[in-house]
């Protein structure tokens, strides 16, 4: 199957590529970008010798009939006015931007920007894999989730299903490494500002709220808005998502830690950590998983759930894969079972 890329010179875009030039299904017939045609390989370097088709201009129609499969990596506000140039053309649609995930009047508030043609939200399929396989098989258009958003709500999903906590009681605390800015140059992702520090952004005002509370209520309709904090982390790569909930009843650890092996089993990038182990980071980087760990405090009746994505991986292009492969009935594991790189 032929797939094109268009925004390939941000960071979803390269990772695109490095997953999709190894993949035994697809093949990369064009990649576009609003860049001169070029090598992209004077983008990026480390491509030279692997990777040596040109950037190409966005043609829709042309696209359209030369691949089954087209990858939006664009920046927010693009894919808004790119996808409606693709609907009806016989290929199917994965974005990877925030564009297609929240009703237009939500977006226009968090995002700032011109919502995507409602009649073309509405099209849209949430693509967390994990809980929205069903609707993914017979999809043309994916809303590919966002990054801290898959994170936290892996995290969260078992026991907000299970109406196991109070509803009111949600606090995240996510922490992202650096390329989760992308590569347009801002002073706080700088080398001498990111390096030895840890700041807090955009406090009780980030564009992933909306979509993190509108999935939670889809599984549990008495949930309360959410306390969602966001860190800059001196590291290139990952996310880790720490969040707390009130306990309904007294719930112990194992007995938790049960309820996710259960909920998960099935779910190949999902590793429930044994009891008193947590993950970290690295132990995800450069893969497409999940790993989380729990620990339900007796002393206080809180859960603390702490789950860590590749943010580029499982954060946007690996779960973009994957949504590909089960939109295209292949294996969702297909040209995706990266060993995490460690150290």
């Amino acid at each position: 199957m032929k797939v094109s890329i268009i925004g390939t010179t941000g960071y979803g875009g390269a990772e695109l590529l490095r997953i999709l030039h190894q993949h035994p299904e697809f093949q990369i017939q064009s990649i576009h970008s609003s860049k001169l045609e070029v090598p992209i390989s004077e983008e990026y370097p480390h491509l030279y010798g692997v990777i040596d088709k040109e950037l190409q201009k966005i043609d829709p129609d042309k696209i359209a009939s030369e691949s089954d499969i087209v990858f939006f990596a664009t920046p927010s506000g693009i894919s808004a006015k790119l996808t409606g140039e693709f609907i009806n053309k016989n290929i199917r649609i994965i974005d990877l931007s925030g564009d297609l995930r929240l009703p237009a009047e939500q977006y226009n508030e968090w995002y700032k920007k011109e919502p995507a043609d409602p009649q073309i939200k509405e099209k849209a399929v949430y693509g967390l894999t994990e809980w929205n396989r069903e609707a993914i098989i017979n999809a043309e258009l994916i809303a590919n989730p966002g990054c801290y958003p898959t994170s936290a709500l892996l995290g969260l999903a078992p026991v907000v299903k299970a109406g196991l906590i109070d509803p009111s009681s949600i606090v995240v605390d996510a922490k992202s490494g650096v390329s989760g800015a992308g590569r347009s140059l801002a002073r706080t992702s700088s080398f001498s500002e990111a390096n030895e520090n840890f700041r807090a952004y955009k406090i009780n005002q980030h564009q992933h709220t909306p979509e993190i509370e509108q999935q939670l209520l889809q599984w549990n309709k008495d949930i309360e808005p959410i306390t969602f904090t966001t860190h800059l982390l001196p590291i290139t790569r990952g996310i880790m998502t720490t969040s707390y909930v009130k306990l309904n009843g007294k719930h112990t650890t194992s007995e938790l830690l049960e309820l996710y092996k259960e909920t998960y089993s099935r779910n190949p990038f999902v590793r429930v950590r044994p009891e008193n182990s947590y993950p970290s980071v690295k132990e995800v980087a450069g893969s497409n998983y999940c790993d989380i760990g729990l620990h339900a405090d007796p002393r206080t009746g809180r859960l603390t759930i702490i789950s860590v994505i590749d943010n580029l991986m499982k954060g946007a292009a690996g779960q973009a894969v994957q949504n590909a492969n089960i939109m295209c009935g292949l294996e969702e594991e297909t040209g995706l079972n990266f060993v995490p790189m460690y150290p």
